[in-house]
């Protein structure tokens, strides 16, 4: 295997040559900020910060709904590019679990998931923190006008018992995502330094909440 930093750096490369043209809740700034943050967190846990890299950068390299909702697009892609720069066998199999089950929509499946690593823990608390807070906000605004979604309805109510085939086939209105993925986040975070910052992201969505039932009627 060549050096870790040249590997860091061509990956960098071949990412951000894949996501070109990305719906922009999706492209590479969402795996910069999601790399960063994985890195941030990486450095105060016992981890492989080689696989917590390579997983981070890779982990959306295909997202399955934009890939007719296969989810084997992105560990095959992954898999490829891995071995094309020799990552080793270990290191590979980590980096493609973190692909396949940091997903929030896995953990509404009831099949049985593997246990997950300490890398893959990391991954995941970074992903998330990006869905939520400032950012987070502006990702699903953004993602909802992408798929030409209902802003709110008030008489839509969001569905709280959503299974994994449910939640990829909804179409409900961007604010009920909030209460059907975003604001459920911060209880799920894997990591110390995680629950710390989606605590802070957390009550900014809920001021953020607050702020638009009151501009909705049209005059606060």
């Amino acid at each position: 295997m060549m050096d870790k930093k040249k590997c860091i750096e061509i990956t960098v490369a071949f990412v951000k040559k894949q996501l070109e043209g990305s719906e922009a809740g999706h492209d590479w700034f969402h795996i910069h900020r999601v790399y960063q943050t994985a890195m941030h967190i990486a450095e105060k846990e016992n981890v492989d910060s080689f696989v917590v890299a390579l997983g981070a950068l890779l982990h959306d390299i295909a997202d399955p709904k934009f890939h007719n909702g296969d989810e084997e697009t992105g560990p095959a892609i992954a898999t490829e590019f891995l071995n094309s720069i020799k990552i080793p066998a270990d290191i590979r199999q980590k980096v493609v679990d973190i692909i396949r089950y940091s997903s929030f929509k896995n953990s509404l499946s009831g099949n049985a998931q593997p246990s997950p690593s300490a890398e893959l823990k990391v991954v995941q608390d970074a992903d998330r923190l990006d869905a939520i807070g400032a950012i987070g906000i502006a990702r699903a605004f953004h993602y909802g006008g992408f798929k030409n979604r209902l802003l709110y309805d008030p008489d839509l109510a969001p569905n709280l018992e959503m299974d994994k085939e449910t939640y990829k086939r909804s179409e409900s209105p961007t604010i009920n995502h909030f209460y059907e993925k975003l604001l459920l986040l911060k209880d799920q975070m894997n990591t110390p330094t995680g629950s710390v910052l989606a605590d802070k992201r957390h009550r900014f969505m809920l001021d953020y909440l607050d702020r638009f039932y009151k501009e909705w009627e049209g005059y606060s």
